[in-house]
């Protein structure tokens, strides 16, 4: 994946059902694993650009995921960002 595990960055595994996910997180110390397993329905992704198996979201739209919540129907009001 060419990617950095020790960044910060959440890395989310599904099963080919989408039925269980893994996420996994560097803390400095050692690796993190969250596991969990749907009784029932499936966990649903963003569409992805292309064909690259990465994708990036935000820590809301991770939230959004685990929680079941459908990421085609949600909109954002706009609201004032901060500038860097």
């Amino acid at each position: 994946m060419a990617l950095n595990a020790l960044n910060g960055s959440v890395f989310i595994f599904l099963n080919r059902r989408r039925t269980h996910i893994k996420l996994l997180l560097w803390e400095g110390d050692g690796f993190s694993i969250y596991y969990k397993r749907l009784e029932k329905g499936t966990y649903e992704l963003p569409a992805s650009i292309g064909q690259s198996s990465a994708i990036a979201m935000d820590a809301r739209q991770l939230q959004f995921i685990l929680q079941g919540v459908s990421l085609k129907k949600i909109s954002f009001r706009p609201r004032l960002e901060k500038s860097a």
